[in-house]
């Protein structure tokens, strides 16, 4: 009995302020605290880490880096035993693997049915887009730095086993746009997975924009001189690729990123608006 005194006190005296015409007292509600974005993003971090899909496709981007810097010591000869060698072949599996990580961080919501849970609890849907986009930046860097490290290791050894002297001919400018354009890379694959959000779909998509279209860009250009003086200023793959061959002009800067807005920024706003008034199911 004295448990239910105070509530129905409460309603005596809500009852007798609306019987003498004032408004009932109220007690204000607190508002919750926003979750910070460290949060999301360490959640988002674990997510990519906790499942044996998650964890095996990002365990295979060092698998395949050792494998690609065995199949180096292997088959390549002396003469090509360089660290550009070991980058180059490190390089190409990883340019596939990364973007894909960030398709399947994005698209997982939906594939996986956690969306509704996500945004209930992170109503701004902006900010686990935010989280999303900053884990897979992070672990695409963290993984290419690994990545050289181990290249590192292949060149020393490759070079000790032939009896040759250790070759550094990629310098730290070389590096960072191997990075950076990797970096890109992987921003695309998570574009994709934004604007797609199924997995199957923006894997597709990405392999289409990665191999068939700049084949056909190629094809286009060998045969119309109109389109070769175009290509580098629509070509995101022609602009991309200047930053693995070393340093870049004041041109090919402004060609990356003219390239970088039509193909990367404009679709990527697209798939946030869409994502920010979608219904997730």
């Amino acid at each position: 009995m004295t448990t239910l005194a105070p509530a129905h006190e409460a309603h005596e005296a809500t009852a007798a302020a609306r019987a003498a015409g004032r408004a009932p007292a109220t007690t204000p509600r607190p508002v919750p605290r926003r979750i910070p974005l460290s949060r999301i993003v360490a959640v988002e971090l674990r997510k990519s880490f906790d499942t044996r899909s998650g964890f095996w496709l990002l365990a295979s981007i060092g698998i395949t880096a050792v494998l690609a810097t065995g199949a180096v010591l292997l088959w390549a000869p002396d003469s090509e035993l360089t660290y550009d060698t070991f980058a180059a072949a490190i390089g190409f599996p990883m340019s596939v693997l990364l973007p894909i990580v960030a398709i399947l961080s994005v698209t997982s919501e939906w594939s996986q049915r956690s969306g509704l849970t996500t945004f209930t609890l992170v109503p701004h849907r902006h900010r686990v887009v935010l989280g999303k986009g900053i884990v897979a930046v992070s672990i695409g860097v963290v993984s290419m730095l690994v990545a050289m490290a181990v290249g590192a290791v292949g060149n020393v050894a490759g070079s000790a086993i032939a009896g040759v002297d250790t070759v550094w001919d990629d310098g730290v400018l070389h590096l960072a746009g191997i990075v950076l354009g990797n970096s890109l890379g992987l921003l695309v694959g998570f574009m994709l997975g934004v604007l797609i959000r199924n997995s199957a779909g923006a894997i597709v998509a990405y392999f289409v924009y990665a191999f068939v279209l700049p084949t056909l860009s190629m094809l286009l250009a060998g045969g119309q001189q109109w389109f070769r003086d175009l290509q580098p200023w629509v070509d995101f793959n022609y602009a991309q690729t200047a930053l693995f061959n070393g340093t870049l002009t004041g041109e090919q800067w402004a060609n990356l990123g003219v390239t970088s807005v039509i193909w990367l920024l404009v679709p990527l706003t697209v798939g946030v608006w869409m994502v920010l008034r979608s219904e997730v199911k």
